[in-house]
């Protein structure tokens, strides 16, 4: 992709049965950086070359996203974290500092538990494990309700065959509605190049069965989590208007969670406050 951010590089690398992209840059200690849906890498691009300054930045496209492979299983967050801990382990690293976001924070959330081992630091941003309080998200709300939060792909990557079909060639209906209803106070951020990167990201019927399937799965995911402990290390948890939504089940998840809100932004906050979303990282990881 032309518009790569000077000083990084795209790398491809096989690990538990797929191939993951990822964007690689920078210099000092490794930090792995995991978006969701429906965005790739570019998500990151804005925050990317000042990270770099601090940091050897992996910007890891998940199972299923952009460049990386999308086979037809392996969706559970359990297995899609086994692929960063394979990619973390091939890399010759022994710990990482750790920052997900929607699906990529479900990722991380799920490396942090199931391999503490290699996250030396975590930081999810509106993305909270599949847990029991999702069943509580009604396809029936109020007006109000709906305009928070009305998470139609959760059902629709659960419908067999129907959504690909819905979905193929609406990728930019898809990015321009998301970011209308869940981007925040900030629109003029969402340049075409931010748009038309993310909608070809999911344009394509491998992209659409694939990402459904992150959704397909949060059933097992729900089951997954419900055998776990809860999180032990420390958690910081970014948000901007979806925190309530998020802190409500949140607090209930985790030991130790600081919350760290960015005022009038909506989902994309790497997007949207570049400048708050860099400062907070270097307070996290201390550099």
């Amino acid at each position: 992709m032309s518009n790569t951010p000077e000083g990084y590089e795209h790398a491809y690398a096989d690990v538990n049965g797929t191939k993951l992209h990822y964007v690689v840059g920078g210099e000092g200690e490794p930090l792995f950086l995991m978006t969701g849906y429906p965005r790739t890498w570019y998500y990151y691009h804005r925050v990317m070359p000042k990270l770099a300054e601090h940091f050897r930045v992996h910007v890891v496209e998940i199972r299923g996203m952009g460049d990386s492979g999308k086979p037809e299983s392996g969706y559970d967050k359990k297995n899609m974290a086994q692929d960063v801990y394979e990619l973390i382990r091939s890399l010759g690293y022994e710990q990482v500092y750790v920052e997900g976001e929607d699906i990529g924070g479900m990722v991380a959330w799920s490396l942090a538990v199931n391999h503490p081992e290699v996250v030396k630091k975590l930081i999810v941003a509106d993305g909270v494990h599949p847990n029991d309080g999702m069943y509580k998200f009604s396809m029936v709300q109020p007006p109000e309700a709906r305009e928070m939060l009305f998470p139609f792909w959760w059902v629709m990557g659960q419908i067999p065959e129907l959504p690909a079909k819905l979905y193929a060639g609406k990728g930019r209906e898809i990015i321009d509605w998301n970011i209308a209803k869940i981007g925040g106070d900030s629109p003029e951020v969402f340049t075409e190049d931010v748009r038309s990167a993310a909608a070809a990201g999911y344009d394509t019927p491998e992209s659409i069965e694939a990402t459904n399937r992150w959704f397909e799965t949060l059933y097992q995911d729900i089951i997954d989590y419900n055998g776990y402990p809860k999180l032990s290390m420390p958690l910081v948890y970014f948000s901007g208007k979806l925190m309530p939504v998020s802190a409500a089940m949140v607090d209930l998840m985790v030991d130790d969670v600081t919350y760290v809100e960015f005022p009038g932004a909506g989902h994309f906050l790497a997007e949207e406050r570049p400048e708050q979303f860099v400062a907070e990282i270097l307070k996290v990881f201390g550099a």
